[in-house]
């Protein structure tokens, strides 16, 4: 396994993160346990989760995901050996059966106590806000449109202000942001210069083959500021497994049982998915392999968020972190993504 520090701590996480949102719907607890028991052995101690998860969020299975990490980590007593990750749930249609209070101080503290009691410890290394509050092209919308009748008022520093308390009672120790835009990002890092307040040092964004708008203004952010990218989806919902075009998909994959989650499927997104598949095959790789290993080496990634229902996919996932693409594959890679520029934003 390789390592990278998440910038402006003393974190060292694997490169390969394990991802956990299929746990408690798509998997059940023994099978969460195999997943952690084997990337574990494997060298991975970073693990991300989030009060919402299972995917898709719904009341009656809401917090089962950290629930089970819980027990994990109970039954194996090795919770310092590990970095855990968790968010908070955002506002809106599909999480006010968790709260409606968004980013509000007293839901900071709900959600940072539950996540604790669920996850059976007395503290989260690393705290993050699940998607901002306002309105912003985020979850697959490609351009920004301002609402102008929003109500939200800025309230980057009262968000601070109330992570602050958590870290200095000890209940989280660094705090990132998820599904951010560039201004957000910088609004954050602004307050923390500003006034003294903790520094936001990763941000988990959708990053893959299909989706490489990060690279844009956020990438210089990352790499300027010292804002770690933990990406997410970099399998596209397991578009570039290559599975949906070979009609290999099982029942129980992700967008055979949530086709409402169809950001990766798009004709373009297919097309793309194609020729990505047929550069991996001249070159001796799967797609799998190929997908991981261009997010693995991208100098502002801290670390790559894989997720499985099974682990023959986890062993695949995993070992993508032996492969190094040349500069050929990476010249055709870019080709494609010059002709079919990020197909699911």
């Amino acid at each position: 396994m390789k390592y990278n520090n998440i910038p402006h701590t003393d974190l060292k996480v694997s490169k390969i993160c394990l991802g956990t949102m299929t746990w408690g719907n798509q998997n059940n607890k023994k099978e969460a346990f195999d997943q952690l028991d084997y990337a574990v052995d494997k060298g991975v101690n970073f693990i991300d989760t989030a009060e919402l998860y299972p995917v898709p969020a719904e009341a009656k299975t809401s917090g089962t995901t950290s629930t089970i990490i819980g027990h994990w980590l109970k039954q194996n007593k090795n919770r310092e050996k590990l970095v855990i990750a968790t968010k908070i749930a955002g506002p809106g249609e599909y999480t006010k059966h968790i709260r409606t209070g968004g980013f509000s101080p007293e839901s900071i503290e709900d959600a940072i106590n539950k996540s604790l009691k669920r996850l059976q410890t007395d503290y989260i290394d690393l705290y993050q806000l699940h998607w901002p509050e306002r309105s912003a092209n985020f979850f697959g919308i490609r351009d920004y449109k301002h609402d102008y009748k929003e109500k939200w008022n800025d309230n980057f520093n009262e968000i601070l202000h109330s992570l602050d308390r958590f870290i200095k009672e000890g209940k989280i120790r660094h705090i990132g942001i998820s599904n951010e835009k560039a201004w957000g990002s910088m609004r954050y890092i602004e307050e923390s210069n500003k006034c003294n307040l903790p520094r936001i040092v990763t941000i988990q964004n959708a990053y893959s083959l299909l989706n490489r708008p990060f690279e844009g203004d956020l990438a210089e952010i990352s790499i300027r500021e010292g804002l770690g990218l933990l990406a997410y989806s970099p399998l596209g919902f397991g578009v570039l497994t290559g599975k949906y075009l070979n009609g290999n998909a099982a029942n129980n994959s992700r967008l055979k049982l949530f086709p409402r989650f169809s950001r990766y499927s798009s004709p373009e997104a297919t097309s793309a998915t194609q020729e990505y598949l047929k550069i991996a095959l001249d070159n001796n790789l799967s797609l799998t392999q190929m997908s991981l290993a261009f997010v693995n080496q991208q100098s502002f990634v801290t670390s790559n968020i894989i997720g499985a229902t099974n682990l023959k996919q986890l062993e695949e996932n995993i070992s993508s972190i032996n492969i190094t693409l040349n500069d050929e594959i990476l010249d055709k890679i870019n080709d494609v993504h010059s002709r079919i520029p990020n197909p699911s934003p």
